[in-house]
């Protein structure tokens, strides 16, 4: 048994795709990567298409790069899989051949929503009960569009999947896509796990292009020999069913079991909970529901808006002192900051910072991007307790996600994963679990999502028995943050103030006096 195995991840994420290969215990080998941009289709506003047929190569040329950075032998590689942005969609002719394909947050049919909101009363609510989803980033509308305005294309569409699936049909040739993925196009049924294409009939649309649904961890077929030359895989490789990125990344950070929570802090920060299939969504619309890569589990989603983003701005615009000392101490700027910030009192001298809102998924917008409560006594009043109070602020609003999830499915939170960046600074950890009044586990593990598509690989091939193993196999903590329950006190206090003051702010925007932060898509 000398012989070395390995499983290989695909991750299509918004700004790049990677190829990543780990051995059968978890540890990362080697990773190809490359940068690929979606640009606005000439005279479409809002639009984000994607570019199959430069992206392909992309895909293979990463495939290439990781397979040389470890040094094995292609045919080592025992299964791969694919996971990838959810809600970018691509659609397909007769024979299987890509006709269209748009990345995740496209916007061009603010039109459709609007028409579809307009002329089929109660629709949306009777489908996000269905399927946990509003039309703002579903697929009906983008269809619609591609109806109203390239007839010639729209007639032709045979097929749709996801980007995670195109890629593993572009290896092997079957067209398929998964819940966790293919829920995210709102034509979907949590409870059931499958297609609901009668609601694609409802509003005019064709019913017969959903593709078969396969649990993350089915075996597909090997690697075409065709994609083999392509890639410089083996055509002795399996193609295993793959899932959307949140729920893999998921996986790979041992969320797989009913009421485990995760805190995902980048860009933007995701509130992850875990809840039976059969639990029903919200009636206020409020939180996104998806099925999970787990069968009989669904997951809870709150979105807080550009909390990674804010940091950068705030960095960038503000800081310049801060990343001299960082340069000459060769240490992230982030790490100052912090130091700075812990010297602050909790709270940050009750300075409220209005960014995102808390997740109202049927109608959201944001406020004008602003600090309120400043005081002129620049002892108290700097760069620190700025900085403070916009950590304070993420993971306010992260809790308030939070409640809301857990006041609709009756699941009772008890701990925390935290993961991605911002999850690196010890200050912002320890606020979150002060805030939430939660026990904050921090993985050893940064790649979460490619961790995730490459056990689902395991899966397929046999390494492992199911995700749930998988994940109690492979996932190893770093440290647990336990709250300081005098800290929460003061912090619920300033969560009443700081939702009043940020409904306040919303009126600005509501008399055109302030420009909203971001606004959905037919809003």
């Amino acid at each position: 048994m000398g012989k070395k195995e390995y499983l290989l991840a695909i991750d299509a994420g918004t700004g790049s795709v990677r190829a990543v290969i780990f051995d059968t215990k978890g540890n990362q080998i080697a990773v190809g990567q490359n940068e690929w941009t979606h640009l606005e289709e000439e005279g479409v506003a809002n639009s984000m298409r994607f570019d199959y047929e430069q992206n392909w190569l992309l895909v293979c040329d990463a495939i290439h790069s990781a397979i040389n950075a470890a040094n094995v032998n292609a045919a080592d590689i025992l299964a791969l899989s694919a996971t990838s942005m959810r809600e970018g969609i691509v659609l397909y002719d007769r024979e299987g051949k890509e006709l269209w394909a748009v990345a995740n947050v496209d916007a061009r049919a603010s039109e459709e929503v609007k028409y579809l909101k307009e002329h089929f009363d109660g629709l949306e609510e009777e489908f996000y009960a269905l399927s946990g989803q509003t039309f703002a980033l579903g697929a009906l509308p983008r269809l619609l569009w591609l109806k109203n305005n390239r007839p010639d294309i729209y007639e032709k569409v045979a097929r749709i999947s996801m980007i995670g699936d195109w890629i593993l049909a572009k290896l092997c040739g079957v067209i398929a896509s998964d819940p966790s993925n293919g829920g995210t196009t709102g034509v979907f049924s949590l409870s059931k796990r499958r297609w609901v294409s009668e609601m694609a009939r409802e509003v005019g649309l064709k019913d017969d292009i959903f593709p078969e649904v396969l649990e993350v961890g089915t075996p597909m077929a090997k690697v075409s020999q065709k994609s083999a030359q392509e890639s410089g895989l083996s055509s002795e490789t399996l193609v295993v069913m793959g899932g959307g990125d949140v729920q893999l990344g998921s996986a790979g950070l041992g969320v797989v079991e009913a009421g485990q929570v995760a805190v995902l802090g980048g860009s933007f920060w995701q509130q992850v909970v875990n809840i039976p299939s059969q639990t029903q969504p919200p009636k206020d619309m409020s939180v996104r529901v998806n099925p999970h890569v787990i069968a009989g589990l669904s997951q809870a989603e709150g979105i807080t808006f550009f909390s990674g983003l804010v940091m950068r701005w705030f960095r960038d615009a503000f800081c310049e002192l801060e990343k001299e000392e960082a340069a000459k101490r060769s240490c992230d700027v982030y790490e100052i900051l912090e130091e700075k910030a812990a010297k602050v009192p909790v709270g940050s001298y009750e300075i409220l910072p209005i960014f995102s809102d808390v997740m109202r998924y049927s109608k959201w917008y944001h406020a004008a991007p602003s600090f309120l409560n400043l005081s002129l006594n620049a002892a108290e009043c700097n760069r620190a307790s700025m900085f403070r109070s916009l950590e304070e602020n993420a993971a306010i609003v992260s809790s308030l996600n939070l409640e809301k999830i857990e006041a609709f499915s009756n699941v009772k939170i008890e701990s925390i994963v935290f993961a991605g960046g911002a999850s690196k600074g010890a200050l912002w950890s320890q606020i979150l679990s002060d805030v939430s009044g939660y026990s904050v586990k921090i993985p050893k593990v940064r790649e979460a999502t490619a961790l995730g598509a490459a056990m689902a690989a395991g899966v397929g091939c046999g390494v492992y028995d199911n995700l749930v193993n998988a994940a109690k196999e492979l996932v190893v903590w770093e440290k647990t943050y336990k709250p300081n329950m005098e800290n929460k006190k003061i912090y619920d206090r300033l969560k009443i103030k700081w939702q009043k003051a940020y409904e306040a702010q919303l009126k600005l925007v509501d008399d055109n006096i302030t420009t909203s932060m971001w606004k959905a898509p037919g809003l």
